[in-house]
């Protein structure tokens, strides 16, 4: 079967490979990318753990053909902090207990990366509604909005304090 010619920007990185046309998104980025971040979950765009911010908008990467990312910005959770300098949702994850076994955070922490660009300053109602297509079996829930609403309190007081 003839691969495809792909390029986009994963990360900040301009990055080329190949893809079969069938191939989806999350194979080209944990397999041929070495992209580990985005977890293979469900498979059927149910639970979230794929997902990754492409062209400004949260996608489910295990039903995005590889091939429609030609050209697309995308952005895993390794796009967002390293170790040594965490962005302030992974911060705030980490601080308010919003993660257990992990396998949901990658997902949950680049969708809420996403719902807070789209809305600066949500109420707990926002949070629960725009983070509604990422499942988590483990936490419950809460310690995830509360982290999420503190690292938007975060963001809008260090944006304050920079004016």
């Amino acid at each position: 079967m003839a691969k495809t010619h792909l390029k986009m920007t994963v990360n900040g990185q301009e990055v080329e490979t190949l893809a079969e046309p069938r191939e989806l998104l999350i194979h080209v980025l944990r397999e041929r990318l070495g992209i580990k971040g985005p977890h293979i979950g469900c498979e059927t765009s149910h639970c979230g753990a794929c997902t990754v911010d492409m062209d400004g908008k949260s996608v489910k990467s295990c039903t995005v053909f590889a091939a429609q990312a030609e050209g697309a910005d995308i952005t895993t959770v390794e796009g967002l902090g390293d170790p040594d300098n965490l962005h302030v949702l992974q911060e705030m994850f980490r601080e308010h207990h919003g993660l257990q076994c992990g396998f949901c955070t990658p997902g949950m922490i680049i969708r809420a990366h996403r719902l807070l660009l789209e809305n600066p300053n949500p109420s707990e109602e926002d949070v629960r509604f725009g983070m509604a297509g990422n499942l988590c079996r483990c936490t419950g829930y809460q310690n995830i909005v509360k982290a999420i609403l503190a690292a938007a309190a975060e963001m809008n007081a260090a944006k304050e304090a920079a004016q």
